[in-house]
Order: structure tokens, then sequence, then C-alpha cells
């Protein structure tokens, strides 16, 4: 066998490897989503609030309580996430937001969200349907429309 061959097939087998690798780490990975969205599941309360103000921002910068941001890998502190400050009854919180949810969140009005803990995973318009905002066009759709 000539040494291009052998060297194939050691290449071959590496990606097979990393193949089988990726795959069984996909389905820990898979388990573990689902049992966390199966809490969250549980842990969820409707609640009417009114959206005060909803940005994007560090958990730094987030007003999130102290434990919340401990128990964040260090690695995602300095990522921004979706964080909404919204007013429960008497009360102004600061929530965190799933990222799908966050262009729906109108602002200055009331909703209906199923929260869990400081997530919001769910928002439903008290008085009528939320208005869904308009995709942005992309460079090249812009172009063909002129």
């Amino acid at each position: 066998m000539s040494t291009l061959t052998i060297v194939l097939l050691v290449i071959l087998v590496i990606l097979i490897i990393a193949c089988i690798v990726l795959y069984i780490l996909g389905k820990k990975a898979e388990k573990k989503q689902a049992a966390q969205q199966e809490q969250l599941d549980a842990m969820a309360q409707t609640v009417s609030m009114l959206i005060i103000d909803k940005r994007k921002m560090k958990l730094k910068e987030s007003g999130l309580p102290s434990i919340v941001l401990e128990s964040t890998p260090k690695y995602l502190r300095r990522s921004k996430v979706p964080i909404v400050k919204a007013k429960v009854g008497p009360k102004i919180m600061t929530l965190m937001c799933d990222a799908q949810i966050y262009p729906l969140i109108p602002v200055k009005k009331e909703v209906k969200a199923t929260v869990s803990g400081i997530y919001i995973t769910a928002v439903k318009g008290i008085r009528g349907p939320l208005e869904t905002p308009q995709k942005k066009k992309g460079f090249f759709a812009r172009l063909r429309n002129r």
C-alpha cells in the first residue's frame, strides 16, 4: 500500500471516531435540555405584567440578583442576554427572556406572560393579539425590489 492510501485511511478512521463522539455528546446534551425544559414547565406560572423596558445587556449590567451571576459560567457572563424590566403587581422586576420570544414582547403594554423563576417563556396579549414585528429584509432582497 502506498503512503497516500495509508494517510487517507487514518484520516477516515479519525473522522469516523469524531462523528461517533459528537453523536454521543449530542444525545447527552439533548437529554439534559429535555430535563431542563421539563423543570421550566413544572415551575411555570402565568402572570399579568406591564412591560416597562426591554433590551439586550450583559449579565453584570442587567441588575439581576448576585446568585444568578454566580451560578452562570464565567464564559457566559460577558455575553449579552435579553433582559425585560416589568411591573408585576406593585413590584418592578428584572427578568430574563427567551431569545425567540424577545422580539414579540411589546414595550409599554400589558401582557400575560408565562414565567418560570426569573425566566419568561411565553407571552400573550391581554387586549388582543400581539403585533409581530416584520423581519428585516436582507441586502440582496432590497436590491431585488428596486
